[in-house]
This record gives C-alpha cells, sequence and structure tokens, in this order.
C-alpha cells in the first residue's frame, strides 16, 4: 500500500512539476538550472563516493560505492542531449555502481545547441577510448545510458565496431531514444515527464540540420549485429516506449542477446527513483546483474 502511494506521488510529482519545464518555449538555460534541482530528488544510495575527474578531455564524475570494484560502466547520462550533466545523475549512478560492483564513469559530454551532432557521439568515442588508453580490459567495461544517453549508448557501440576497436562487454539502456525522427512514439494514457513537442525541439538542435534517420542519431536505422548483450527498460507510461520495444525488435534480428523489460504503470526512466520506489530500485539491481554477469571474470 505505501509503495502504492508513492508512486502516485511520484507520478503527480513529474507531472505538476517536471513535465511543464520540459516545454519547447521555456528556455534552455532555465530548464538546465531547474532540472539540476529537479535532481535533488534522487538520492544516491548511503556510503557512495563522488570524486571529480576527466576522462578523453572531458571533466567526468567517478561514482564509487565499495572500495574493491571489479569493472568500470561508461555511463551516458540523458536529457534529450540539451539539459543533464552527471552532477544531475548521481543519484542513478550511485544507485547503479551498488548494484553493479563497478566503478561507474559519467563524462560531461558537450551538450546542444551550442555542440550539436556529432559533439556528444564524439565525446563518448573519446572517453571510451581513454580507458582502452589507459590500459582497461575492455572486456571490463559496460557501456550505459538513460533516454538520449540510451541512444548515444547504442551509437558508440556502432561507431566503435565500425572502427574496429574492441567493444564493451554489454549495454544497458533505460528509456532509451533511439528514433529522434518520432515517426512512430506511443501514446500511454499518461505520460508523467516527456512532451513530443519538446523532444522534436530537442532532436532539431541536436541534429542541426542533420538528416534525423542518420544510425548514429537514431540507431534504429542502423546495423546492430555483432554488438554486446543488451538490456533493455523502459515503463508503460512513456512516450518513448515504442522505441525501446523496436530496438529489442531490430537487435534480436541482428543475433544481439537482448532482454526487454517493461515495467507497467511507471515513467520515463524511473530508475531516478532507485532507493525510494521498490521497483525502481529492482529494475536497477537488474541492471547491475546484467553488467557483472558480462564482465570478465
Amino acid at each position: 500500500m505505501l509503495q502504492h502511494l508513492l508512486e502516485t506521488g511520484l507520478r503527480q510529482t513529474m507531472q505538476r512539476l517536471v513535465r511543464p519545464v520540459l516545454h519547447p518555449a521555456v528556455p534552455v538555460g532555465f530548464q538546465r538550472t531547474y532540472t539540476r534541482q529537479a535532481y535533488r530528488s534522487s538520492i544516491p544510495p548511503r556510503g557512495s563516493r563522488f570524486v571529480p575527474t576527466s576522462l578523453g578531455g572531458l571533466a567526468a564524475t567517478r561514482t564509487e560505492y565499495d572500495a574493491d570494484t571489479r569493472g568500470l560502466v561508461l555511463y551516458l547520462h540523458g536529457g534529450g542531449f540539451i539539459i543533464g550533466s552527471s552532477t544531475t545523475h548521481r543519484g542513478l549512478t550511485g544507485h547503479l555502481a551498488k548494484a553493479s560492483g563497478c566503478s561507474v564513469l559519467t563524462p560531461d559530454y558537450r551538450l546542444a545547441p551550442e555542440h550539436p551532432f556529432p559533439a556528444a557521439l564524439d565525446d563518448a568515442e573519446a572517453a571510451y577510448r581513454a580507458l582502452l588508453d589507459e590500459g582497461t580490459d575492455p572486456r571490463a567495461i559496460a557501456i550505459a545510458g538513460d533516454s538520449a544517453g540510451g541512444g548515444l549508448t547504442v551509437a558508440l557501440a556502432m561507431r566503435l565496431r565500425e572502427q574496429d576497436l574492441p567493444l564493451p562487454s554489454s549495454l544497458t539502456v533505460f528509456s532509451p531514444w533511439v528514433d529522434l525522427t518520432q515517426q512512430q512514439l506511443y501514446a500511454p494514457e499518461c505520460e508523467p515527464v516527456l512532451q513530443a513537442r519538446w523532444t522534436a525541439k530537442a532532436a532539431r538542435l541536436y541534429s542541426n540540420g542533420e538528416p534525423l534517420t542518420n544510425p548514429l542519431i537514431s540507431p534504429i536505422y542502423g546495423d546492430l549485429s555483432g554488438l554486446p548483450p543488451l538490456l533493455i527498460q523502459a515503463g508503460s507510461e512513456e512516450i518513448l516506449l515504442s522505441d525501446a520495444e523496436r530496438l529489442a525488435a531490430v537487435a534480436k534480428r541482428a543475433d544481439v542477446p537482448t532482454t526487454l523489460e517493461i515495467y507497467n504503470s511507471l515513467w520515463h526512466v524511473f530508475q531516478i527513483h532507485s532507493g525510494q520506489l521498490d521497483r525502481a530500485t529492482d529494475a536497477v539491481a537488474g541492471a547491475g546483474a546484467h553488467i557483472r554477469r558480462h564482465l570478465a571474470s
């Protein structure tokens, strides 16, 4: 009963306080400032450590929970390629570090409109290459991300494959945004977080005139063959549910080991409520298990 009431309260909070700000008429600068404050409600587990660092020439945050870590997660934060940072996602990366037993490295990749495509992808690649240059075994690296960062996770893996670079051990994506054309958005009865007009504007700002069907912008249109095992999680109350389902279908057709998990009555990147909402905590625990399972022993 308490969890049901918490779900209801969180849904209403997102709908009343977050969704109105994610509107195309609201300036991006204000959205960035507001979401920094809104993400304070996403609380990392007690004992998490956040260390400012650099990775591939980018400012980054290293998140750790246990002193004895098994591997590394390169985490690409969401925010429509126009908002968000390693700081806003500390709650989620803290819980992912705990669940996976890994260090989680979150680079502050460049954002649009100041830095449109391919800046975010170039930065993600630079971060991954930096890990390899440091001598990190790629089998000890996982890549994960949420929303736009989920799409960026898949695009990065595709680019690494095309460049014949060693691939990470696994991919994990939460509510991935993989079709910026928005031609097949889902229409839930309730969408507590996203507005299609806002994501359409974010897509325009990020693509900067490049066709939205470019597979490195919208990975759903790309060749996913040869990619590492993929875990996809999404809520049933989000316009990107179809993105998750279609990504799973395309990946399976390409023989990528793929797991799709849909959480009924939950919303876009509900995993940020891990530690508060039991089903969010369970989802991140499942993501951690997926990451651990594929790391080199």
